[in-house]
């Protein structure tokens, strides 16, 4: 789950707190954020004009 999302369900008023906090319960999360800017890094961008 998104820790930015953990922090607004809970009231917390900084993502510091939330990550103090709860980050023992995300330690796939950096692995997960890892795997998808690879994914994102080897896709081609197809936006604009010479994308046609």
């Amino acid at each position: 789950m998104n820790p930015k999302i953990v922090q607004e369900l809970l009231g917390h008023t900084s993502i510091q707190l939330t990550l103090d906090t709860y980050s023992h319960y995300l330690p796939d999360m950096q692995e997960k954020a890892v795997d998808a800017m690879q994914s994102a890094l080897k896709t081609p961008f197809r936006d604009g004009p010479e994308a046609q």
